[in-house]
């Protein structure tokens, strides 16, 4: 009976260390996947930062000029263009530059078109060449500021942070605007915008939205410097004041895109 008694305590004693022993196992494997699947995570997010950030997007209203800034940067000619339907992309290098160089898109501008390519190209993006018709800005300022509230108020583009190139094109025709007073009027229209917006968005459903991010800075009038990416604002024309066969005067924004590498 003793003999029975001890056997049995000798089985149980071993079963339960058995038992402790498949405890620990299980949860090493456990850790062991937790981890391998937060490299793998770890990895995708840190290289896919790195590799995915490899595109140049003109971006801008109909007939601002991106097609003719895209065609002189990859050519240096000039190059009779129509609306794009569709978007257009080529490898580019800035001149005299030996790095790994970029895809260069030109999304179409109508804005039928246009929100769909953004949203296919934005978390590709390394810089944003956001293209405006100086000439006719007056009266396509409020156009204008709510195409460039939706690219500043993306969650994606923001948390991407690219670099926002306004390049403000058609410097040749004499009622042309300035780079700094354009850059002074699109400050007043985003802070009016933002003001808008955010309030249609409140009395909707309380919230401003899952899919967007605030403008600029609460309880400040908005102003370029308080946005995530790095803005530049430049003057270029790609047409010549000489005629179509002139030299385009791009030269502000080839600098612009050499930084980038």
């Amino acid at each position: 009976m003793e003999m029975e008694m001890q056997d049995e305590a000798y089985s149980d004693s071993l079963l339960k260390n058995l038992q402790d022993q498949d405890a620990v196992a299980i949860v090493g494997i456990i850790v062991a996947v937790v981890v391998v699947i937060l490299t793998i995570l770890f990895l995708k997010i840190f290289w896919g930062s790195k590799s995915t950030k490899s595109a140049v997007l003109l971006v801008g209203l109909c007939d601002s000029g991106k097609t003719l800034i895209f065609n002189r940067l990859l050519t240096g000619k000039f190059k009779r263009t129509q609306t794009s339907m569709a978007d257009n992309s080529a490898f580019y290098r800035p001149h005299n530059d030996t790095g790994s160089g970029w895809t260069l898109i030109d999304l179409p501008g109508h804005e039928s078109l246009r929100p769909q390519y953004i949203e296919k190209f934005k978390s590709a993006a390394r810089a944003i060449v956001f293209v405006v018709d100086s000439a006719s800005f007056q009266k396509e300022v409020r156009d204008v500021a709510e195409l460039l509230y939706s690219l500043l108020t993306d969650s994606v583009i923001a948390r991407n942070a690219p670099t926002l190139l306004v390049t403000c094109n058609k410097q040749d025709i004499t009622m042309a605007k300035s780079a700094k007073l354009i850059q002074q009027q699109l400050e007043k229209e985003l802070n009016t915008l933002r003001v808008t917006r955010s309030a249609a968005l409140s009395s909707q459903d309380g919230s401003t939205g899952d899919a967007s991010v605030y403008l600029g800075k609460k309880g400040k009038d908005f102003d370029f410097s308080q946005v995530s990416m790095r803005v530049e604002f430049l003057e270029c024309s790609s047409r010549s004041s000489k005629g179509d066969e002139g030299e385009a005067d791009i030269e502000n924004l080839e600098k612009c895109l050499a930084k980038l590498s």
